[in-house]
């Protein structure tokens, strides 16, 4: 019997996972360092875009200094340093530790583009928003240090650079992103070396996009 055959596309998006705020007594927001615009902090604070200067506030985040590729910032009264390009610090009573957040905020740097943190099975590994991708999708190799078990899975064949190659549909006990986790998700594992983990819709259809120029917010369908 053939193998089913399985295309990837190569399409991307920009991911910001999501950091919590308090704003009251149960109240939660986003907030990410989306790029340095001078002496200024261009920030995502609950899916607004604002622009601070050293010791101006918004959305309950008071900016304490900008450097070159990060800001410091005081959130419900604590410090803490947000990276240009890297994975949003959780923060505040309200942060829940169990991933059962609902919410992603997504916000497209200059190259459309955006490699986020997370993990699966509980393991670490950086991924790349793709909407163009059917499944999440991996390289072998990557598969094997995460410890996933694909070869118990189904083999499809899967277009390549170098052509069709066997790979394997799997499924993934978690994946979680920022304070989300989804369950039993959907995978493909390609023998193809990938250098990023590729969220596809069998993660992204479990949420509703909504865009407002270049932020996006993904909130949990369920």
């Amino acid at each position: 019997m053939p193998l089913p055959f399985l295309p990837i596309r190569r399409g991307v998006l920009a991911l910001v996972a999501c950091a919590l705020l308090p704003g009251g007594a149960n109240a939660t927001a986003t907030v990410t360092l989306a790029g340095i615009l001078g002496s200024r902090a261009l920030l995502v604070v609950d899916g607004q875009t604002r622009t601070l200067g050293a010791g101006e506030t918004a959305g309950g985040v008071k900016v304490l200094a900008v450097g070159r590729a990060d800001a410091t910032v005081e959130i419900a009264g604590r410090r803490t340093v947000l990276q240009l390009g890297g994975a949003p610090a959780t923060v505040g009573a309200a942060a829940p530790s169990n991933g059962g957040g609902r919410r992603i905020a997504m916000v497209s740097d200059g190259a459309g583009h955006f490699r986020p943190d997370g993990s699966i099975n509980g393991r670490p590994t950086q991924f790349l928003v793709d909407t163009g991708a059917s499944t999440v999708a991996l390289g072998q190799s990557e598969a094997d240090r995460l410890g996933i078990d694909y070869r118990r899975g189904t083999p499809v064949n899967m277009s390549t650079a170098n052509g069709v190659a066997q790979g394997w549909r799997t499924r993934l006990a978690t994946v979680r992103v920022g304070d989300v986790t989804l369950y039993d998700v959907d995978a493909v594992v390609t023998p193809q070396p990938m250098p990023f983990v590729l969220l596809g819709n069998s993660f992204l259809n479990q949420f509703q996009m909504n865009r407002t120029n270049d932020v996006m917010v993904l909130e949990r369908r369920y």
